[in-house]
């Protein structure tokens, strides 16, 4: 499974961005999709997850302001991010579960900031 995230850029506070992911190569069986972050000095964390049956969960942080979702006819996934705060800038990373083999796409950058 190939992981390519698009998306990322420059956004002021209060703004919205949408990053998308899209799967090539053996997609079938994800089991679950992801997006994850890492700040400048800071660990990678979950900001949102998608399982194959829709169940989805959030990092408390971004509860009520993003949205992921997933478009298993386009073998992609995205994540919808409203009320942009400048502490959500960092690298964002999708990620997708197959049979229990995790896989990473490449980081799109996500800066909020006037």
């Amino acid at each position: 499974v190939q992981l390519q995230a698009s998306g990322g850029g420059l956004v002021q506070p209060g703004g919205s961005l949408g990053l998308s992911c899209a799967a090539s190569g053996t997609i079938f069986s994800i089991n679950a999709w992801g997006w994850y972050r890492q700040a400048p000095g800071k660990q990678r964390e979950l900001v949102a997850r998608i399982t194959i049956g829709g169940s989805t969960n959030y990092a408390d942080s971004v509860k009520g302001r993003f949205t992921i979702s997933r478009d298993n006819a386009k073998k992609t996934a995205y994540l919808q991010m409203n009320s942009l705060k400048p502490e959500d800038t960092a690298v964002y990373y999708c990620h997708a579960v197959r049979g229990g083999t995790p896989y990473w796409g490449q980081g799109t950058l996500v800066t909020v900031s006037s």
